[in-house]
């Protein structure tokens, strides 16, 4: 997306980019951090799954259009026009970004936290919420009440999809809704949403689906899936800029309370005596209070369009990366992968692990201050997860480090850590590290952060 205000049919250059497997570009790919044992080291960035880099061509349309950047819907000078195309532009962007339908609503958020606390006081009174224990906390958390059954998940894809049956069935009557993850944030690992979404309608329920984790990996089908809502988050679509979208159905968001209130999300406000009367805006709009996140609207809308030009080379590289990090981890001494299911099942380029006998915040401090390599220890804002794989793959602790490819993974840097892992369990660390606090990090850190940080 170009600061061009009509919608044009996809580039000869992105055909050509897909057929042979270049991948967009993201603007750390030259990034290199200090070492605490002397000089530096080009970046390796394998935490993508907390929050990508962002894309070259988002850093470069945003700087095109930050001369333009005003007010949106009220302003009458030229550069509010610009703003406030490019912002409403954006919504139907990310409809087709998840194949949505042409009645769908799309409010713009901050991230997927945000857009489900929207969606949980959105609810109409009553509703049954049916939610698996081991989800982000984003999708866990935001539902209240007596009605929500948060249901242990199965070992299997099929016992997972028979227990969601089970919990509806347990539902007393009124609306019903089933908040469930695309890709686990720990594991990488799909869940069965079509099968989930199949029995769900047989209960009449509807599908709220976390595609935080799905969406810079994988197409998605709003539609094909047969969900209700999809939420997204910018900052993990390499796009960090503070935005991300609910998707969905408008009937439940339209005839809730606005989110927020303020300016934006008003039709008319009037005043008798001491009372207020407001008239609330009934589109998107209504829960959009206060100056909007224009520019990382945009930015959303600019990632979206790039990712969905490139899936096939998106998918291939990624795969291709998973493979060898999964081959080489393999023949880690002590090394132990957690999974949700006991068998294979498609996935991302995520995967978390432990190692017997190391401590996962230590290897993760070692791995960043010796090697130059960006992994991310502890629980990842999904606790019962967590622990509990830990536990089936026959460790004790409740922590455990994550790996997660993207696009500014190499296979470099997957070969890089694999050999700083044989190394760290082999002959240990070249450095002293201390937790003063809660937190390893090494002693007497000689690194110097970049000027900015002063």
């Amino acid at each position: 997306m170009t600061l061009a205000l009509e919608r044009t049919s996809t580039p000869a250059s992105v055909v050509e980019t897909v057929a042979t497997r270049e991948i967009p570009a993201v603007a750390c790919a030259d990034l290199r951090v200090p070492l605490v044992t002397g000089g530096d080291i080009g970046y390796a960035n394998l935490d993508h799954a907390a929050s990508a880099p962002c894309l070259d061509k988002v850093r470069d349309a945003v700087d095109e259009f930050l001369p333009w950047y005003a007010s949106v819907h009220r302003g009458a000078g030229f550069a509010s026009q610009v703003s406030t195309k490019l912002y409403e532009r954006t919504r139907g962007i990310l409809r087709d970004f998840v194949d949505a339908r042409s009645t769908d609503t799309v409010v713009f958020t901050r991230n997927t936290t945000d857009s489900f606390n929207l969606l949980a006081r959105s609810l109409p009174k009553h509703t049954s919420v049916v939610v698996f224990d081991t989800e982000h906390h984003a999708a866990l958390l935001p539902w209240k009440g007596p009605n929500v059954r948060r249901v242990s998940t199965p070992r299997t894809r099929l016992a997972a999809v028979s227990a969601v049956d089970e919990a509806l069935a347990d539902c007393p009557q009124g609306p019903r809704l089933v908040v469930l993850t695309g890709a686990s944030n720990v594991t990488g690992e799909l869940l069965p949403v079509k099968e989930i979404a199949a029995v769900a309608r047989r209960h009449g329920a509807r599908i709220a689906l976390d595609a935080a984790q799905l969406a810079p990996h994988r197409a998605i089908s709003l539609r094909k899936l047969d969900v209700d809502y999809i939420a997204i988050s910018g900052h993990k679509l390499y796009a960090p800029f503070g935005a991300g979208a609910l998707i969905g159905r408008a009937d439940w968001l339209r005839a809730a309370q606005p989110y927020l209130a303020g300016g934006g999300a008003t039709k008319l406000v009037t005043r008798d005596s001491e009372e207020l009367g407001v008239v609330w805006n009934a589109g998107a709009e209504r829960h959009e209070a206060g100056s909007p996140n224009t520019v990382g609207v945009y930015a959303l809308g600019v990632a979206c369009e790039t990712l969905a030009g490139n899936w096939d080379a998106i998918v291939a590289h990624e795969d291709e990366l998973l493979a060898r990090l999964r081959r080489g981890l393999a023949g880690v001494p002590g090394f132990a992968e957690l999974r949700l299911f006991d068998a294979p099942v498609d996935r991302v380029g995520t995967l978390s692990f432990v190692v017997d006998g190391f401590d996962p915040g230590w290897l993760a401090a070692v791995l960043s201050a010796e090697y130059g390599i960006g992994v991310r220890d502890g629980a990842f804002c999904a606790h019962i997860a967590t622990k509990r794989l830990i536990s089936a793959a026959g460790s004790t602790g409740q922590q455990a480090v994550r790996v997660s490819l993207g696009l500014g993974s190499t296979a470099k840097h997957v070969d890089r850590l694999v050999l700083a892992l044989r190394q760290i369990v082999a002959r240990g660390a070249r450095w002293q590290y201390e937790k003063p606090e809660g937190r390893w990090v090494p002693e007497g850190d000689p690194r110097e952060l970049p000027p900015f940080c002063a």
